[in-house]
């Protein structure tokens, strides 16, 4: 594993999470951290969930016998004992294997249970020659332990939001635990934004919630929409990002337009 060696700030760390399952999250994470990646990030994915959907849209192989975040989290591996190159230039991975589904009881007889994922983040930013300037961690797509760590890790959330009916509903119960983890574990914890995923311009229901939407959050939302696109569909079965299977679909063009914004909101909130 050969790490960059140029010497960075400290990494923003950005929880991408949605408890609902299907809305486009472990797509955006990959997708995002190419397109991060393609314009001069420096860029590790934390895969966190234990169908490892993360690691292999990357290339990545899982097998039995790999070291992953598992290991990471029971105290058995440093961080930057796990990470692997995915091939895609300067974006690197700590995958997951199916151990991540026992880990929720584990953690929860250890010290620190809630903060295992930070102090291995903190342990990796504080390692000279590691010049991470992104880390996403993919949130397991349910409000467990698993999901507390990374908000734990976090600076921030990103919501990867379906275009759906019940959008709004499972929403609020996301926010809900936002502000929870704010108040008692992580008070620096925001949601940098939330990004509507297969938006779909002929159908009347995707247009209403992202009204609806941004009624609710206001400039929350971010200004890109991820439409629906089967380039990205097809993408993760040939283990690669939309941008690098296919960078001229729509899929593609819209995680450019959308790693901007968030590097353009990052620049506000620094300056801020």
């Amino acid at each position: 594993m050969t790490f960059p060696q140029t010497p960075s700030p400290k990494p923003r760390i950005l929880a991408i999470a949605n408890q609902k399952g299907g809305v486009g999250k472990t797509t955006t994470a990959i997708n995002l951290g190419t397109a991060l990646a393609a314009v001069g990030e420096q860029v590790l994915i934390v895969d966190l969930d234990p169908q490892g959907n993360a690691s292999t849209g990357l290339g990545v192989t899982r097998t039995s016998q790999m070291r992953s975040t598992y290991h990471v989290l029971v105290g058995e591996a440093q961080l930057h004992h796990v990470v692997v190159e995915t091939g895609i230039p300067r974006l690197d991975c700590a995958p997951s294997t199916m151990d991540l589904l026992g880990a929720e009881i584990e953690l929860s007889d250890m010290e620190r249970k809630t903060y295992r994922l930070a102090d291995a983040i903190g342990i990796l930013s504080g390692q000279t020659g590691l010049g991470y300037t992104y880390i996403l961690i993919d949130c397991p797509p349910s409000l467990n332990l698993l999901t507390i760590n990374s908000f734990c890790a976090a600076d921030a959330i990103l919501v990867p939001l379906q275009c759906e009916f019940f959008a709004l509903e499972g929403l609020s119960q996301l926010l809900k635990t936002v502000e929870r983890v704010r108040a008692s574990l992580n008070p620096r914890l925001v949601i940098q934004g939330v990004v509507l995923t297969m938006f779909d311009r002929r159908n009347s229901l995707s247009e209403q919630v992202a009204q609806d939407v941004r009624g609710v959050l206001g400039e929350k939302v971010y200004e890109t929409v991820i439409p629906r696109n089967v380039r990205v569909s097809e993408a993760p079965s040939y283990g690669k990002p939309v941008l690098l299977y296919d960078n001229t679909c729509i899929g593609s063009q819209a995680y450019i337009r959308l790693a901007s914004e968030i590097i353009r909101r990052e620049k506000e909130l620094r300056a801020a």
